[in-house]
C-alpha cells in the first residue's frame, strides 16, 4: 500500500498544545484529505466511503466503532483471520530465530514435504518466495530459462500479479497501460456463459483449446517460439471463471508439442478452496499435471509467503545457467512455520469439507434466487469460489454493471457484509471467503441478496 505522509504544520502543533477549539474541526479536515490522499494512491473497497478496519477473527472484520462485517471476499486470511493456531506458531517461531534463508533450517524441508504430499508426484522442486507475484514472474523466467523460448501465451483478461514482467501478460492491467507486448498472445476467455463457446456447445472444452492451438499456429508462422501458457486454474478476475473440462489438458498436449510449459497459477485457488481437491488444476483429472504451479495468498493466512512448485527437469535448466537464485525471506523460518500451522488448521477443521458442503448450499440458495431474479443471468462455481453474474436481458445477456456496483454498496451499508464484483462488465458478484464461512453465514448472504433485489 502507498501513503502519502501529510507532515505536521506549526500551527498543527500550536492547537495541539494548547488545545484550541480549531483542533477537532482541523482533524475532521485532515481526516477527509488523508482519505483522497490514499485513494489517488491505492485502490481501497468502497472508495467513497471507506471502512477503517482495526480487528478481525474468523470471517468477522470489526471496524474502529465496534461495528461487526462479514467478510465475504478475504481470500487470503484462508483458514480465518487471527487464527489462534496460527498467530501461536508464529510467535512461538519469531522467538526462537527468523533469519536470511541461506542457512540451513529443517522448517523449509518440512514444509516443502508436506507441501509435495498434495502435488503430483513430478512436481518435485520448491522455490519459496514472497508474494504470488514473485512466484508468477519467477515461473516466467523457469519456462523462458528452459525452453529458450520467449512468447507467452495468456487467457483475456487475466491478471498475475504487479511486478512489470506480469502486468505485461496481464491483458486486465496491460490494456490500460502500454498495451500489449509483441511477444505475448491473448487467446479467448473460455466463458460457457458469455463466451464465443457456451453451454449449449456439445464440447467446449476441445473448442476453446482449438483457439489455443490457432493462436500458437499464428505466432509459428511469425517465426516465432512459445514458451508458456499461463492461465488461473479458475480465472478470478475474469469473473469466477470455471473452465470447461477437458480444456487444459487439451491446451498442455498443444502448448508442449510447440515446446512450452503450462502454467498454473494457484495463487487465488490453492490450499482446498474448490473442496474436492487441494489444488483447482486437480479438477481436470488425475491424468493432468501442470509443468509449473505457483502459489500465494493463502498460503500464510494473511503472512507474506508463496511458492513455485516445477519439475526436476524445469529446475535444472534454470540452474545450469550459473546464475544463482536465493531470496532473503522466502521460506524463512518464521513464513515455513506459519505455512505448516496453516496446513495443520485445513486438516483437523475438515476446512476443505467445509468448502464442499457451504459452497454448495451457497450455490444452491443462489440458483433458487435466479429463478425468483430475472437480473441473475448465471450461478458458478465450485467450493467457496462462487459468483453471481447479473445481467438486464436474459437473452442478450447484457452485463448489469449498475446493479452489480449498487448491490455490492447496499450489502455493506445496510447489512455490514462485504462482496466485491469482478469480470471483464465488473457485473459478476464474487464470493470467495475465509475457509470457516458458515452454512448460516450463507443464508444470511442469499436472504439480503433477495431482500435487496425484491426492492
Amino acid at each position: 500500500m502507498c501513503i502519502r505522509h501529510r507532515r505536521k504544520t506549526p500551527e498543527d502543533t500550536r492547537e495541539e498544545k494548547h488545545g484550541t477549539g480549531k483542533i477537532q474541526e482541523r482533524r475532521h479536515s485532515s481526516d477527509e484529505e488523508e482519505i483522497n490522499r490514499v485513494k489517488q494512491s491505492c485502490r481501497l473497497f468502497y472508495s467513497d466511503d471507506p471502512v477503517k478496519i482495526v480487528r478481525a477473527r474468523g470471517q468477522y472484520l470489526f471496524d474502529e466503532n465496534g461495528q461487526r462485517y462479514l467478510d465475504c471476499i478475504s481470500n487470503v486470511h484462508h483458514v480465518g483471520h487471527c487464527h489462534p493456531s496460527i498467530t501461536k506458531a508464529a510467535a512461538a517461531q519469531m522467538d526462537i530465530l527468523n533469519t536470511n534463508t541461506r542457512f540451513l533450517h529443517d522448517n523449509i524441508i518440512l514444509y516443502a514435504d508436506r507441501l509435495a504430499a498434495t502435488l503430483p508426484e513430478k512436481l518435485c522442486v520448491f522455490y519459496f518466495v514472497n508474494s504470488g507475484s514473485e512466484a508468477n514472474d519467477l515461473a516466467l523466467r523457469l519456462a523462458q530459462q528452459y525452453t529458450q523460448h520467449q512468447d507467452v501465451v495468456v487467457l483475456d483478461h487475466a491478471y498475475h500479479g504487479h511486478l512489470m514482467s506480469l502486468i505485461d501478460i496481464s491483458p486486465y492491467k496491460f490494456r490500460k497501460l502500454a498495451g500489449q507486448k509483441e511477444w505475448v498472445h491473448v487467446a479467448p476467455l473460455p466463458d460457457t456463459y458469455r463466451g464465443m463457446y457456451r453451454e449449449n456447445h456439445p464440447d467446449p472444452g476441445q473448442a476453446y483449446a482449438d483457439t489455443v492451438k490457432d493462436l500458437i499456429e499464428e505466432v509459428h508462422s511469425k517465426g516465432r517460439k512459445i514458451a508458456a501458457f499461463f492461465a488461473e486454474s479458475l480465472p478470478s478476475v475474469g469473473g469466477q471463471i470455471i473452465l470447461p473440462h477437458g480444456y487444459s489438458a487439451k491446451v498442455a498436449e498443444y502448448v508442449r508439442s510447440a515446446g512450452g510449459v503450462f502454467v498454473a497459477d494457484e495463487v487465488q485457488t490453492g490450499f482446498g478452496r474448490v473442496g474436492s481437491h487441494f489444488w483447482a488444476f486437480q479438477l481436470e483429472g488425475e491424468g493432468f499435471c501442470p509443468d509449473i504451479v505457483t502459489m500465494g495468498k493463502p498460503m500464510g493466512n494473511g503472512h507474506p509467503l508463496a511458492c513455485l512448485a516445477t519439475t526436476a527437469e524445469i529446475a535444472g535448466a534454470f540452474t545450469a545457467n550459473g546464475v544463482e537464485y536465493f531470496n532473503t525471506f522466502g521460506g524463512n523460518p518464521v513464513s515455513c512455520a506459519v505455512g505448516l500451522a496453516v496446513l495443520d488448521v485445513i486438516e483437523k477443521e475438515d476446512l476443505r469439507g467445509n468448502a464442499m458442503r457451504v459452497g454448495a448450499h451457497l450455490k444452491d440458495l443462489f440458483t433458487k434466487l435466479q429463478m425468483r431474479h430475472q437480473i441473475i443471468g448465471e450461478v458458478r462455481g465450485v467450493g467457496l469460489f462462487v459468483g453471481i453474474d447479473l445481467i438486464t436481458d436474459r437473452e442478450k445477456r447484457t452485463p448489469a454493471t449498475e446493479t452489480a456496483a449498487q448491490l455490492v454498496k447496499r450489502l455493506k451499508e445496510e447489512d455490514k457484509i462485504c462482496v466485491s464484483t469482478d469480470g471483464p462488465w465488473e457485473s459478476v458478484v464474487k464470493f470467495k471467503p475465509p475457509m470457516c464461512f458458515s452454512i448460516e453465514d450463507a443464508e444470511l448472504v442469499a436472504q439480503c441478496i433477495d431482500r435487496i433485489l425484491t426492492g
